[in-house]
């Protein structure tokens, strides 16, 4: 390999993958290895050992679940926070939202404990008025006390901080002075915007990351030292573009999600390369299921997600709906008899009850072992020689067949009709619930069992077809390869439309353009060109809620050339599309200004994965064996999947296996093999 191939690596919570391509020779190498659960660099290091030492890669880009996993389970640290006085509670009120809406009761634990929030005095009005200097004994007071108490990340979160940061920098200079460590940072840098809880809450979990992110790139940096690698290493954000570690370093919130999102843009280029602009992205990995949705060849953007009940990140993360209805997810009777599948899993340690290594309760993999769809004999990831059938029917009858009251092959099917459903339920929420029809999308089943499910994903929501990538396993570190380079920013401006100083507001777009586009040509990649997007969030007065506005300008010669009108315009379109109604008349507001800077990198051909010249349906027989389908054994063929040349149609039932995956297609269905070596799944003729 050149020093111009790609490295991409997603760590999952079950396992590691890997693709390294080479745009100039085509050439690629993939591996799927374990993951280790609490020193994840060790399995991106045996990974990278797999498929390379490093020699020949020219860049390494990353996808983590570290910081989504860390939020998730609370494994953090201590953090302090110094506020306004008056507002140490801010992040314990959060918006008087509820676990459970008609519960009675309900409790919340903010991710800060109340004796480690401190309040100083200080006040900036609205309009930017410092109102009250920042007390700066009591801050270095307060960062004193919060170090001596164990708080190993400090954030300042001070009111209308986003109208004017001056008595933030005075206090963050104040706090570095008496801190040990980096890891002090203040919400105007984080989220120098509007919405009080919003701004700390994103700060906050910043600063609660900033240690576990940042212990966790310099292991992979100190290790890779050791390696021949020289070449520059970058972060999958959870927008889908990638970033320097220095910058993961300062806003490793932006790292959630960070896996998942690199899927979505894989699986998006997958399906647009195929003929297919509409879609929907499945992912199923060992201890979730993310559905995202694609339209028009893009997927859509958040400005705020809620990772958990709580714990609300506002910054721009694709839109992904995750359950827990992975491999390695639990399956139980619950108190009314009632099976549940997840949202537990099993992980890779102790991992399904297959693995052998302990773990006695089922799993969805499990129930696809029992009933032959997967091969005991030949297990992904290549750290079992093979599986153990008998500990996974043991594990079945004792947990869902005896309470049940039924034999281990009709409890093994209940739990993938489940899982199914769960599934199915996800698909809908992003798709009909939100006015899509199916019907005008495909599906693009990937993760390692993404692929078994590809049945119910056409059959239960009425997909028109389903794609399944030429390396389903893997789709998450081949969105690590493709994506580009991307940074966002945001500013509130509070303006209104009528009136409005436009050229000042030309000179705030062209400033923050430009200081976007400097983050990115500062990352060291290798790019064709830089873009700019800007966005306004909009509303009319009087409305709580903003709308997002793109508008389609450009910097170029130093002005965007902005004009009140453009801006009514995009904002009456957008609006439009989103209540297909405009309130004429009311006067409009410009709450915030969004911008972006997107390197757009090197696109990948996925022609070069596509089946050589010496593939061939003979080659790809490998036999039959028995297969448990809808009550009854059946000899059902299996194909090595890898080995299928382009045209080939296979029909049900089949099992497809290759190294990163299995394929099940049930009757009723087909598969046939396109020109990129994608299985286009789709209904069997009558």
């Amino acid at each position: 390999m050149k020093l111009a191939s790609v490295l991409g690596v997603d760590v999952g919570g079950t396992f590691t993958d890997l693709l390294l391509f080479d745009a100039t020779t085509k050439a690629f190498r993939t591996a799927k290895v374990p993951s280790q659960r609490g020193d994840e660099s060790a399995g991106f290091m045996q990974g990278i050992a797999a498929v390379s030492m490093g020699s020949g890669i020219g860049s390494i880009v990353h996808g983590t679940t570290v910081g989504t996993n860390t939020l998730l389970e609370r494994r953090g640290p201590r953090i302090g926070v110094i506020t306004t006085r008056g507002f140490r509670d801010v992040l314990e009120m959060r918006r008087r939202d509820r676990r459970r809406t008609w519960g009675l009761w309900g409790d919340f634990t903010p991710i800060v404990d109340r004796d480690f929030r401190m309040e100083v005095s200080e006040r900036t009005l609205a309009d930017g008025t410092i109102r009250q200097a920042v007390d700066l004994d009591a801050v270095h007071a307060a960062a004193t006390a919060l170090r001596q108490r164990g708080a190993e990340a400090l954030a300042i979160i001070f009111i209308n901080s986003y109208a004017n940061p001056d008595n933030e920098q005075k206090a963050l200079a104040a706090a570095k002075a008496v801190w040990d460590n980096e890891f002090v940072s203040a919400s105007h840098q984080v989220l120098p915007e509007i919405r009080e809880f919003e701004r700390s809450s994103t700060t906050a979990l910043n600063s609660y990351l900033q240690p576990v992110v940042s212990g966790y790139l310099g292991k992979l940096e100190q290790a890779l030292a050791t390696q021949p690698f020289k070449g520059q290493f970058y972060i999958v954000q959870s927008n889908g573009g990638v970033m320097s570690t220095l910058t993961a370093r300062r806003f490793p919130i932006r790292t959630a999600l960070s896996g998942p999102a690199a899927g979505v843009i894989a699986a998006a280029s997958i399906a647009h390369q195929a003929g297919y602009d509409n879609a929907i992205t499945c992912d199923l990995g060992g201890t979730s299921f993310d559905v995202s949705v694609i339209v028009g060849g893009r997927a859509s953007l958040a400005a705020q997600t809620t990772i958990d009940f709580g714990l609300v990140i506002r910054t721009p993360m694709i839109e992904i709906t995750t359950i827990g209805a992975g491999g390695g997810s639990i399956a139980s009777v619950d108190r009314g008899g009632l099976l549940q599948v997840g949202p537990e899993s099993a992980g890779s340690v102790p991992g399904p009850a297959c693995y052998g290594q302990g773990n006695e309760r089922p799993t969805l993999t499990d129930a696809h072992v029992v009933l032959g769809r997967i091969n005991y004999e030949k297990p992904i990831g290549g750290k079992l020689a093979c599986l153990d059938v008998e500990a996974a029917r043991r594990a079945i009858m004792t947990h869902v067949g005896e309470p049940l009251g039924i034999d281990v092959l009709q409890a093994a099917e209940a739990i993938v009709r489940v899982a199914d459903a769960r599934m199915a339920g996800a698909i809908r929420l992003v798709s009909i619930e939100r006015g899509h029809d199916p019907a005008k999308f495909v599906g693009v089943p990937f993760g390692g069992g993404g692929a078994l499910h590809v049945g119910a994903i056409v059959k239960e929501i009425g997909l028109e077809v389903a794609l399944v990538p030429r390396f389903p396993g893997v789709t998450s570190a081949l969105g690590c390869v493709i994506a580009d380079l991307r940074h966002d920013q945001v500013q509130t401006l509070n303006l209104m439309l009528d009136g409005i100083d436009i050229a000042a507001l030309d000179r705030r777009m062209v400033a923050a353009g430009e200081e976007v586009r400097a983050v990115v040509g500062s990352a060291g990649a290798m790019v064709n060109r830089i873009d700019l997007s800007f966005e306004f969030d909009m509303q009319y007065v009087g409305q709580t809620h903003t709308v997002a506005v793109p508008v389609p300008i450009t910097l170029e010669g130093g002005t965007t050339g902005i004009t009140s009108a453009v801006i009514g315009q995009a904002f009456e379109t957008a609006y439009a599309a989103s209540f297909s109604r405009l309130l004429s008349g009311l006067p409009i507001r410009i709450v915030s200004l969004r911008t972006a800077a997107i390197g757009r990198r090197p696109s990948l051909d996925l022609s070069a994965f596509a089946p050589g010249p010496e593939a061939s349906v003979e080659k790809a027989k490998k036999g039959t064996r028995p297969v448990w389908i809808k009550g009854a054994w059946r000899d059902t063929r299996i194909w090595s999947r890898l080995d299928l040349p382009v045209g080939a149609i296979i029909e049900a039932p089949a099992i497809l296996e290759q190294p990163d995956a299995t394929i099940y297609i049930e009757p009723g269905l087909r598969g046939r093999v396109d020109k990129l070596g994608n299985l286009i799944v789709e209904r069997a003729p009558e």
